[in-house]
């Protein structure tokens, strides 16, 4: 199957001895990346498709020389040209962590491997130059999805200037108590994960879509990976995962890092059920709206953990919870919101 390319690009294939391979497209995530498979040149291949300037490739560049330097597994770069925002990278496959558990597969050992690389992954220095990835930080992107989209769909109307201070001051004092710096992958969950059985720990895990890599605290990715926003994870699957992790990095307070986890859940959960609401209205893409239940069932365990305490009387201030869920469509009529972001906004 051949599918129709951005302008640069067929030259750019072209001068790698790719000009003749076929070319498969891949499902689009929620970026503005693409991905083609191609088949029948030098090598099977990926050819990422990232258009400047809503996308910048040399961030994925550093961090995946980063992780195949400690020994992980992120896929070789074959060519590049950042300016264009062209890569070719290696072939991981096409089975994710993800493909693999819909089709059946026993999630036990897929989930304690991940767990085994995000170890390796955060006992490892991070490298210089990551953005922080820290309590204001936190704050800002989920008030950009809770406040600015969340928010008026559900209410009809923005939050006030009050309600955005307490709210900026709820997360902070909720995440302040965790703010040990390290590298956070930020979305390590299953399709971002390639088992890899033939390569040795801790490379047997493929690692993908990295590129937004910062400086924060490693419950978040732990949490990204035992608390996926889109798919459930059985309780015990849950917990060998977090015992694998633990277990591998025993320098950590295990019950310290276990209130890091809540607080982080609290955060994500909390964003990204209100992101499924700007993807469906900003970006038209309403099947995202089917992982909110999920979110929102997510976030209302981690509140019950005492680190999530700030957050926890400011919703209950502000949101009754029998409104945390996907807005009501009649609320969302007219998506001219005022004050919310201009559609050209990118993503947070």
């Amino acid at each position: 199957m051949t599918a129709p390319l951005r302008d640069g690009a067929e030259s750019f294939l072209a001068a790698h001895g790719f000009a003749a391979a076929a070319r498969q497209a891949l499902a689009a995530d929620a970026s503005f990346r693409r991905y083609h498979r191609l088949s029948g040149g030098p090598r099977p291949a990926l050819l990422m498709d990232a258009p400047p300037p809503r996308e910048d490739v040399r961030p994925f560049l550093a961090i995946g020389a980063h992780l195949r330097g400690i020994g992980l597994s992120a896929p070789a770069i074959l060519a590049a040209d950042a300016a264009q925002g062209f890569l070719l990278v290696e072939d991981l496959g096409a089975d994710s962590m993800a493909t693999l558990l819909d089709r059946g597969a026993d999630p036990l050992p897929l989930y304690l491997a991940a767990a085994e690389a995000l170890a390796a992954l955060h006992e490892a220095s991070p490298p210089a130059g990551l953005p922080r990835w820290d309590a204001a930080r936190m704050a800002e992107t989920a008030a950009a999805t809770f406040l600015d989209w969340w928010w008026p769909a559900a209410f009809g109307a923005p939050p006030r200037d009050a309600i955005r201070r307490d709210f900026d001051a709820a997360i902070r004092a909720m995440l302040a108590p965790f703010a040990a710096q390290g590298f956070v992958h930020r979305d390590y969950f299953p399709a971002n994960l390639m088992p890899l059985p033939d390569r040795a720990p801790p490379g047997h895990v493929g690692i993908l879509d990295f590129q937004d890599a910062a400086l924060g605290h490693p419950a978040y990715d732990l949490v990204s990976l035992v608390e996926d926003a889109r798919r459930d994870v059985a309780p015990a699957v849950r917990d060998a995962a977090i015992a694998r992790y633990l277990a591998l990095r025993p320098g950590l307070d295990a019950q310290d890092f276990r209130a890091a986890m809540a607080a982080h859940a609290a955060q994500r959960h909390l964003r990204v059920a209100a992101l499924w609401v700007r993807l469906d209205r900003r970006d038209h893409k309403p099947h995202y709206l089917a992982h909110g239940p999920r979110c929102w069932a997510l976030l209302a365990r981690a509140l019950a953990h005492p680190s999530c305490a700030p957050l926890a009387a400011l919703l209950d201030s502000h949101v009754p919870p029998g409104r945390r869920a996907n807005p009501p469509l009649a609320a969302a009529a007219d998506p001219a919101y005022p004050g919310l972001p201009r559609p050209e906004d990118p993503p947070a």
